[in-house]
């Protein structure tokens, strides 16, 4: 009788196990599509931004820039951010004029954004990729998350004047 009641906890723990690992699976998942849904608003704040400046400061090259990366679709949006981020690079940014200053904080968001999505999508890719999660096919429902691959998109003000 004994051995019921031992293949039965075991029977319950493995149980819960799977069911802790599936639950776990999923909860990364979310959390890598949230943190996806949150870096595509910083990069539309910190485009929204880049062409306000260049409407009011500078000229055609940053404005084209920020509207292509407004513009651009999900298979062309790291190209157009990584040439926004150059063009971002190429401007002198004054930081007591209040364009700038938007600009310089819409980047520094998305630095962190972009590294917040990165961590959740590797720590999501590693549970879906563990034999157990692959054999019994916990994550089907779901597409593979997708890393965002752009240039470290923080803009560097200069030494000589302070900051606001």
């Amino acid at each position: 009788m004994w051995w019921v009641v031992a293949a039965s906890v075991v029977v319950g723990l493995v149980a819960a196990y799977l069911i802790w690992t599936a639950g776990r699976v999923e909860r990364l998942q979310s959390r890598a599509e949230l943190a996806a849904r949150a870096l595509d608003a910083h990069l539309l704040r910190r485009a929204a931004a880049a062409a306000v400046l260049a409407e009011r400061r500078f000229g055609v090259e940053l404005y084209a820039a920020a509207r292509i990366a407004l513009d651009a679709s999900p298979d062309e949006r790291e190209a157009a951010e990584n040439d926004l981020t150059r063009q971002l690079r190429g401007v002198q940014l004054d930081p007591g004029d209040p364009d700038c200053v938007a600009v310089i904080a819409a980047s520094r968001r998305l630095a962190l954004s972009r590294q917040v999505h990165t961590d959740l999508v590797r720590d999501a890719r590693s549970a879906r990729s563990r034999p157990l999660v692959r054999l019994l096919r916990m994550g089907r429902g779901r597409q593979w998350p997708r890393y965002f691959d752009i240039d470290d998109p923080t803009l560097v003000v200069p030494a000589d004047v302070p900051a606001a």
